[in-house]
């Protein structure tokens, strides 16, 4: 037979194009436009409204970068209209691009009740449904001018990032503002030719199917008068009946759609312009709801949540009878839709504490489900945080994005480091802006890996990134292809609802172990410095803050600071946003992070010296407070004690130029490079550097990659690289030996020291930033061979391999730790520990001299200098503190990461404070001591085994305790576990690998 497919898709393409999506609209009348110009930031909606505009015609320029413009559009609906349906149509100047990447708007009646967004797929507003003609129209729309910044290829460095930068030159031309009829059958009949000719494309040529319909889509373009579409659109529509209603055979692929808008927190806009971009959404989106029965809309991230009801409490009114109505979902459980790589245990627990705990206390619903469409790969602790937090799934899609290689299921079991899974789906559409079309559909069922055993997959199906959400064409789309021979069938259905049949359906699927890592964006653990440090000493000062004040409160009544520590802990978590943490936003994202980092601090610090203060009492003698969960230099974690004095180890000179530092337990070899030649661990008779090599060797790669600057770092970036040996200056100091290097524009200055009595090379950097494109690393060749490595997590380590025997080791090139990498060989082994520093890589080499030995190389990912979207990436001055820890042991590994990150505080006191809650066990490491949420005074302490084997220990309270609880992470008692016995003061547990327990200690 002969194949005119391709000439009924062109008569198709063209006639829609030229004839009947023009005939939406048959009649238009011009509205009357003034505009008023808001000064500086947003003004509130009253203010907006209250102000008296200027008129402004079709055609002219409008709206300086990140700019508000409040238009007002007035005008009279024609007395000829009665009776039909009229609609205004907006169009602010929009581009083909996706909704939320440019120009956008709210409107508004004049009472200030919001009716929906505006957006290129969304720029009508109904006004009535028929009128009766003479309506008078008047409508208000706040309009954000935010500029163009992605145009995806190529990607140009742009100063319009940041208001500070941007310029005033106004970005937008206002189009169209009319009044128009809507021709509901021809829009009907536009949906009908869109879902046909998108199925037809998707079907083989030897389907029967195929060719049924293009006879009915030439037929009823046939009935088309190109002249008369409005007077032939329903008989045009007669002749799609019959291929529209044949239903889908019963083996069809079923597909949940979930009404969608994935809102990126910050990304290409700063945080203020997220408020005003989830008030357009959900105002669209609950209008929508009204018109659709059967739609249903899902919402995650509760700060966005929050961020209605505080801001924009006419709309958060509308949301909450939605979410009464069971069609406005609350979904995911977290506070945002984070980074999962780099956020701490901590952190990453009190993203679902606070995620849940919204949206419990404003609906009452709790989330089985974690949401995270888009997060750039996934840390192997997640499962049991997951499951702690009391939910059982996860939804994700982004690992569709891997390069290298292809996930082999999409609905799985996740195994994490303790052994904990998670049932897991990926969507086989691969996108979280599903628009329901039929190359979309099509896709989703033909790329389902589980077929057999499973048939359910999930479609989050909107305009997300900077919002929009889910548009009326799609619920139309959605509608026909319910059941309709040659497609997967659709239905509307929470994120529950498809869990639920999704699991029922595959109960043995298959399982994964480890982590979920992505083969893309592996540059986010790196890009933004400022941002990450920030970050990682926010999680440390956190947990300082409430150490000191839970024990400073239980000792002396002082009064714990739960209302500051909630909002500070919402600010740090907002900040884990998957746009922020990584650095792939805007400069002016990254610029408000590094103030409020500041802004955080200060208050954490001012909270931990007061009760520092408090516990202390009046004294003469200095003290030091060790918040670090192991003891050291006689002082208990947790505790207090008389302050000793440690000391650095004094350089001396090293024969051949250079300086050797030598305490007894390691020698320390610094040639006249600055370079460390030599780390011997003299009780075990060991050398750390390999033969040849040096350590603290600084590198410098170019770093230019193929697409997503600030995001990626492509394999290539290893093949140039630039050792920096030359020192400008290698002396010693009272710390140790100093070193400075110049390269480029930059400048390091480096001092390296030695502990007396430790194993530790403390290695303190300092970067005068001034590279573009380039990408520096901190080299360590260790004489170590291991055919795998350990990285810290979340409540947890895992291993990656040191070889590339495949494709999916290879793609592991670079990679996320938290606070260490540790190396070793049976009885002896290595770890490299950081106070702030996430990326890097291990690499593994045999060496061809005399010795054919293994050179396992770890190196750190100090700075990059990418250009979009931030064009002054990281230029400025960066500090790092970094050690090597010989002869190191997996717990020696823990306590010293976390003695880096948690420097003793030195205070001046009347004597020795006692620990809240102490372990006899050195592999469980308490990371939170703190008072119970609820304000009962209760203590809570969250723990785990962190070596990777099984553990006994025993907790001793310092304070009268009454009772124990096995609670979950909302600090909640489980009722399927038996509380530890309480015995006095002290309570005995047991805890697997990498197990997370968190008590409840009821006080007297």
């Amino acid at each position: 037979m002969h194949d005119d497919r391709a000439l009924v898709e062109a008569r198709l393409k063209r006639v829609l194009d030229e004839r009947i999506r023009p005939a939406v609209y048959p009649e238009s009348v011009p509205l009357d436009v003034a505009v008023w110009h808001a000064p500086g930031e947003p003004v509130p909606v009253a203010e907006g409204l209250a102000a008296e505009p200027e008129p402004i015609a079709v055609g002219a320029r409008w709206g300086a970068p990140w700019g508000t413009s409040w238009f007002r559009v007035s005008g009279t609906v024609p007395e000829a209209w009665a009776g039909r349906t009229v609609e205004a149509v907006l169009d602010l100047g929009f581009d083909e691009n996706m909704p939320g990447f440019q120009c956008e708007g709210l409107v508004y009646r004049p009472d200030g009740t919001p009716v929906k967004g505006l957006n290129p797929r969304n720029q009508w507003v109904r006004i009535g449904a028929p009128v009766e003609g003479g309506e008078e129209v008047r409508l208000h729309i706040e309009a954000a001018s935010n500029p163009v910044i992605l145009d995806y290829h190529p990607f140009v460095p742009t100063q319009l990032g940041d208001k500070d930068t941007a310029g005033s030159d106004p970005q937008y031309t206002l189009a169209r503002m009319d009044l128009a009829v809507l021709d509901e059958t021809v829009w009907q009949l536009v949906i009908d030719l869109e879902v046909l000719g998108e199925l037809m494309a998707e079907l083989p040529v030897e389907s029967p199917r195929r060719w049924e319909i293009l006879r009915a889509v030439d037929r009823a373009l046939d009935a088309v008068d190109l002249q008369d579409v409005g007077g032939t659109a329903e008989q045009a529509r007669s002749r799609l009946t019959e291929v529209l209603s044949a239903p889908a055979v019963p083996s069809a692929h079923r597909i949940s759609a979930v009404g969608h808008a994935h809102i990126d927190s910050a990304w290409l806009w700063p945080l203020r312009e997220t408020v005003r971009k989830v008030a357009r959404t959900t105002s669209n989106m609950t209008a929508l709801l009204e018109d659709e029965p059967d739609f249903v809309f899902a919402m995650s991230q509760a700060q966005q949540w929050a961020w209605v009801k505080e801001h924009r409490p006419e709309v958060w009114a509308r949301v909450k009878k939605a979410v009464a109505d069971g069609r406005f979902v609350p979904a995911g459980g977290m506070w945002v839709e984070s980074d999962t790589n780099m956020p701490g245990s901590e952190a990453m627990a009190r993203q679902f504490v606070h995620g849940k705990r919204f949206f419990l206390d404003e609906f009452g619903i709790e989330n089985d489900e974690a949401w995270l469409p888009d997060t750039f790969g996934f840390a192997a602790g997640l499962p049991q945080i997951i499951k702690a937090a009391g939910s059982k799934y996860l939804l994700t899609q982004k690992i569709s994005w891997s390069q290298t290689n292809k996930f082999p299921h999409h609905t799985f079991q996740w195994e994490g480091v303790d052994g904990t899974r998670i049932f897991t789906h990926f969507p086989p559409v691969d996108t979280y802006n599903c628009s329901m079309k039929g190359g979309e559909i099509a896709h989703a069922a033909r790329n389902f890996k589980d077929k057999g055993v499973a048939r359910h997959s999930l479609a989050p199906t909107g305009w997300g990134d900077g919002g929009g959400g889910t548009t009326r064409e799609m619920v139309a789309k959605a509608a026909r292809l319910r059941n309709l021979e040659g497609s997967a069938t659709v239905t509307w259905e929470t994120p529950a609802e498809f869990f639920e049949k999704a699991a029922a359906e595959y109960p043995e699927p298959p399982v994964w172990v480890g982590e979920l890592y992505l083969e893309l964006h592996r540059a986010t653990l790196t890009s933004q410095a400022k941002t990450k440090q920030g970050n990682r000493r926010s999680e440390h000062l956190l947990g300082e803050a409430e150490l000191w004040a839970a024990t400073a409160a239980v000792r002396t009544g002082f009064p714990y600071p739960y209302e500051e520590l909630d909002r500070i802990w919402k600010t740090v978590l907002l900040h884990q946003f998957h746009d922020i943490l990584p650095g792939s936003s805007i400069a002016w994202v990254h610029r408000e992070a590094r103030a409020t980092y500041d802004r955080i601090a200060a208050e954490l610090n001012g909270i931990i010296d007061a009760a520092q203060r408090a516990l202390a009492g009046e004294g003469d003698t200095p003290l030091i407070f060790n918040a670090a969960p192991h003891p050291r230099a006689g002082v208990p974690a947790g505790g207090a004690a008389a302050a000793t004095g440690q000391g650095s180890t004094e350089p001396s000179a090293r024969p051949g130029g250079g300086y050797v530092l030598d305490n007894g337990l390691v020698r320390i070899e610094i040639d006249e490079r600055g370079l460390v030649v030599s780390a011997h661990d003299i009780e075990a008779d060991r050398e750390t550097v390999a033969p040849g090599g040096a350590g603290n060797l600084l590198q410098l790669h170019p770093d230019f990659p193929n697409m997503w600057d600030a995001w990626d770092v492509d394999e290539f970036y290893r093949n140039t690289v630039t050792d920096l040996t030359g020192a400008d200056e290698v002396t010693t100091t009272g710390d140790g030996v100093r070193i400075v290097r110049s390269f480029g524009d930059s400048r390091v200055t480096q001092v390296l020291s030695l502990a007396a009595g430790e194993r530790r090379l403390e290695v303190d950097t300092e970067v005068d930033w001034h590279e573009t494109e380039k990408f520096l690393k901190l080299a360590f060749p260790l004489d170590l061979h291991a055919e795998r490595y350990a990285s810290e997590t979340q409540f947890g380590h895992f291993h990656r391999p040191t070889h590339t025997n495949t494709s999916w080791e290879a793609a592991k090139f670079e990679a996320c730790n938290h606070r260490f990498v540790h190396l070793e060989e049976p009885g002896w082994g290595v770890a490299v520990v950081n106070d702030s520093t996430y990326g890097h890589d291990v690499t593994r080499t045999v060496r061809t001299d005399g010795d054919r030995g293994t050179t396992t190389t770890v190196r750190v990912s100090l700075l990059r200098a990418p250009r979009f979207p931030d064009p002054e990436t990281d230029q400025g001055v960066h500090r790092f503190r970094h050690a090597l820890v010989v002869g190191a042991g997996i717990g020696d590994a823990v306590r010293e990461g976390w003695r880096i990150n948690l420097p003793e505080r030195r205070v001046t006191g009347a004597g020795e404070v006692a620990p809240l809650v102490t372990v006899d066990q050195d592999a469980v490491v308490i990371t939170a001591v703190k008072l119970a949420d609820d304000g009962s005074g209760d203590v809570v302490v969250r723990f785990h085994e962190a070596h990777g084997g099984r553990a006994r220990a025993t907790l001793t309270t310092g304070f009268p305790a009454t009772g124990v609880q096995v609670t979950d992470l909302l600090e909640r008692p489980l009722a399927d576990t038996e509380p530890p016995a309480l015995d006095g003061d002290r309570i005995s547990v047991r805890l697997r690998p990498f197990e997370l327990m968190t008590l409840r200690l009821q006080r007297a």
